[in-house]
């Protein structure tokens, strides 16, 4: 991910959308997913398309060590770390490793 550019913003967008492919395709990791967060099977296009959605994605995923890892693991090139940065990027806020 690139520092403070609007194509950081971007590829935190693209990172967590690959959570949430990541996410639906297992049937368990799904379940927990919707069970977490209300949302019903039949919801998550809508909800994708909400302010916040995709950060709280990265949220989901971000609050189980567990989980971070099988992400980075399955994506060639992925740092755990890349999931928190996205995170604040997503939220508005500086990664405190980018901040000067």
């Amino acid at each position: 991910m690139k520092r403070g550019s609007r194509f950081a913003r971007k590829e935190a967008e693209a990172l967590a959308i690959q959570a949430l492919a990541f996410i639906a395709g297992d049937g368990e990791r799904l379940g927990r997913f919707l069970a977490v967060t209300g949302i019903g099977p039949s919801e998550i296009r809508a909800a994708a398309r909400e302010p916040g959605f995709l950060s709280g994605v990265l949220d989901y995923v971000a609050s189980d060590q567990r989980l971070i890892a099988d992400f980075a693991s399955s994506e060639a090139g992925l740092d755990p770390a890349d999931v928190e940065r996205g995170r604040a990027l997503l939220a508005g806020n500086p990664w405190e490793r980018d901040v000067p």
